[in-house]
């Protein structure tokens, strides 16, 4: 299962982790995913959702 949220697209960042002397190594920022039970077309379904847009959508349905 790859790392994207089902609702953002979010994937995981790379870049260069750099140490004291500065010098570069590859490393990766990965998406913060929760499983969550959405209902989907009536139906409810366990996705895997990043952290802001679940937050996102529960304030959209506080609402």
């Amino acid at each position: 299962m790859s790392r994207v949220c089902a609702v953002t697209g979010k994937k995981a960042l790379s870049g260069n982790k750099r140490s004291h002397s500065l010098q570069a190594t590859r490393r990766k920022w990965n998406v913060n995913l929760q499983k969550v039970n959405v209902v989907v077309d009536g139906k409810p379904q366990r996705i895997r959702i990043s952290a802001r847009a679940l937050k996102t959508l529960k304030a959209q349905q506080a609402n």
